[in-house]
């Protein structure tokens, strides 16, 4: 079952890969549908947790057959100073608007 995640104010061509992480109980911290003018050149999602909540994601997202190009442990620099670290979840394209059923149950 997805996740309904209206009101977040998330961008439309990656609300439902958020949905289906989110269903799996991972923490999103940030997401964003790629593009220009956009925060990543494409569609990713950030997320927290130990070394183990990466696989977790990558598990869920295989499971409901999410176009996933890579998975990151990242740091990012603030302030001059390292931040993290946090998990980055890179998809192949964005989602497209309309019903959605993953590949195998039309």
């Amino acid at each position: 079952m997805e996740m309904k995640i209206e009101g977040l104010g998330l961008d439309p061509g990656i609300e439902r890969y958020v949905s289906v992480l989110m269903e799996a109980g991972i923490e999103t911290t940030e997401s964003c549908q790629g593009g220009k003018g956009h925060t990543y050149p494409e569609p990713a999602i950030k997320f927290c947790g130990d070394y183990s909540e990466g696989f977790r994601a990558l598990a869920a997202a295989t499971q409901a057959q999410l176009p996933v190009s890579e998975l990151r442990r990242v740091w990012t620099i603030q302030g001059e100073e390292p931040h993290g670290p946090e998990w980055e979840m890179v998809f192949y394209s964005k989602t497209k608007p309309g019903p959605w059923t993953p590949v195998g149950f039309e």
